[in-house]
């Protein structure tokens, strides 16, 4: 399906999605794509992977040639946003469309009703996700991978949260495990045999590519939206075999961590290969991104951070830009980089745009359809906005090309101007009292409190 074919698509409702965006109408119109055209969505995200740590993103070292394909064939995004410094909050940014200050869960544990012993928090009903949303609208929804925003049992299961089908691990600490004695499918254990007993036969991140290529063929002929979390690179760092880096002189874990992100990179060129022999991936709008920013640098040696000043856990740049790679042949422009501004939160009114269907009021993202669609799109007004309770509460926010970081709740904003200044080296605050007394009036009304991540 081309640019032209899509825009003659649905009596006209498609055509009015991408003809009325120079001016970023967000209101949707009262035609909608019919379901025999409706785009596939596949949405895959890696864990803990560098924004350096693709070929596509500068990396030397570790080879990505199907993500780097992917790259050639869409958009590269250069200043992308994950929604929080670790997994869980940026999963739950991604699903709600609300930021750090807005949506249920936070961090990866927080204490319930602000009393007793940290535990993990998850969505509950009235939270309304991306998988609910487009299953409203006709999609078939799975996920498979890393949930993170719902223990067994609870409101927060992905099946209770739009997803028709699920596979993977609900429990972020289970997922360090490659070799775990069971993954849930759907409401139920799945007892991995190969595992018991201290064997090591069945590697998750291989099971969960399997479960993917079989949803895919399953429901070529319907529209489908497919949630990809893959585990690989998070620590702790195992794999069946750790070619193609056997003999090069680096630590093991070095080794492994590399030759994760490489075989991750292989099974997305499985996934886009099945995309393109059943023909469909014209219809399959692809995104590819990190969860949040590396858990190890790898200084000097794959310099995951590249540039950037910190890593996961951090409120620098290191921790929360992500790379962002979005395909959709005809529509999002290939082999184009874009330094367009945006972040997780947006992912879910971006997507209801392109279906011409009315997004929750209670979100913070924006539609950036235009900037997908390679228009001109004038969004460096908006304020982008985290926040991360754990070790303390940190905040940080984006405006224009101004980055501030504060590290306490009694700290002083940092300010940092990332054109000049993209590592985050010269605090530029007392320069700058305008610019500070903006973010600061901006923080006022940024967040609501949450009993269950309290400022302290």
């Amino acid at each position: 399906m081309n640019r032209r074919q899509f825009l003659n698509l649905a009596a006209g409702g498609a055509a009015a999605v991408v003809t009325s965006l120079t001016g970023c109408e967000s209101k949707p119109s009262k035609y909608k794509i019919a379901k025999e055209n409706l785009p596939n969505i596949l949405f895959i995200m890696a864990d803990d992977l560098g924004y350096a740590d693709l070929g596509c993103y500068g990396q030397k070292h570790i080879k990505t040639p199907n993500i780097d394909q992917l790259a050639a064939e869409g958009t590269r995004f250069t200043q992308c946003y994950a929604g929080s410094t670790v997994c869980a909050p940026s999963r739950s940014v991604l699903m709600t469309g609300q930021h750090t200050g807005h949506t249920r869960v936070r961090g990866n544990s927080g204490k319930v009703g602000g009393v007793g012993p940290q535990r993990r928090v998850p969505l509950k009903t009235e939270d309304v996700t991306l998988a609910e949303i487009l299953k409203k609208e006709g999609y078939t929804t799975a996920i498979t991978g890393k949930w993170g925003l719902g223990e067994p049992g609870t409101t927060g299961i992905p099946n209770r949260q739009g997803f028709d089908e699920w596979f993977g691990y609900l429990n972020q600490r289970n997922a360090h495990s490659y070799y775990p004695p069971f993954l849930w499918r759907n409401r139920k254990k799945q007892i991995l045999e190969g595992n018991e007993d201290g064997q090591k036969k069945q590697y998750s991140h291989d099971l969960i590519t399997e479960f993917a290529l079989d949803f895919i063929r399953r429901h070529e002929d319907e529209p489908f939206f497919l949630y990809l979390p893959y585990t690989i690179p998070h620590a702790k760092y195992e794999i069946p075999g750790t070619e193609p880096y056997t003999e090069k002189p680096w630590p093991q874990d070095a080794k492994v961590h590399a030759a994760m992100i490489t075989r991750m990179d292989r099974d997305i060129g499985s996934i886009m290969a099945l995309l393109k022999s059943l023909e469909i991936d014209q219809k399959t709008i692809v995104f590819f991104c990190s969860d949040n920013g590396a858990a190890n640098r790898w200084q000097g040696l794959f310099d995951s951070s590249g540039p950037l000043r910190g890593r996961k856990r951090d409120m620098y740049e290191g921790g929360i830009r992500t790379p962002m790679i979005v395909r959709w042949p005809g529509l999002v422009p290939a082999s184009k980089t874009s330094d367009s501004v945006w972040y997780f939160a947006d992912v879910l009114p971006t997507l209801a745009q392109l279906l011409r269907i009315k997004p929750p009021a209670n979100i913070d993202g924006i539609s950036i359809v235009p900037t997908l669609f390679g228009m001109e799109q004038n969004t460096s007004n908006r304020f982008l906005y985290w926040e991360f309770p754990s070790g303390g509460f940190k905040q940080a926010v984006r405006w224009r090309n101004y980055k501030a970081v504060r590290l306490a709740p009694d700290k002083p904003l940092e300010l940092y101007d990332l054109e000049k200044d993209l590592a985050e080296q010269n605090n530029i605050a007392d320069r700058n009292p305008d610019v500070v007394a903006k973010i600061e009036a901006y923080l006022k009304t940024a967040r609501t409190d949450s009993p269950n991540w309290p400022i302290k």
